[in-house]
């Protein structure tokens, strides 16, 4: 993961971006951060856009299931 600071974003949140993302203008991309509680999850290309909010159970199914174990 490469992290990329959101110019203007008043958040305490480090965003961190997949290294993978290679798109044209280099904003097509989803963005994950992590908090104590939680995971955020956004689409770099809107923001300050709508956000997801995970807890920690929920995202640990997902990337078990997106990674194949």
């Amino acid at each position: 993961m490469i992290h990329k600071a959101s110019a203007g974003e008043a958040t305490e949140l480090e965003w961190l971006r997949s290294s993978y993302s290679s798109s044209g203008d280099g904003n097509d991309c989803v963005e994950v951060a992590t908090a104590p509680r939680t995971v955020h999850i956004r689409d770099s290309k809107n923001l300050p856009g709508p956000r997801l909010r995970f807890t920690a159970t929920p995202w640990q199914a997902f990337v078990a299931y997106a990674s194949g174990s």
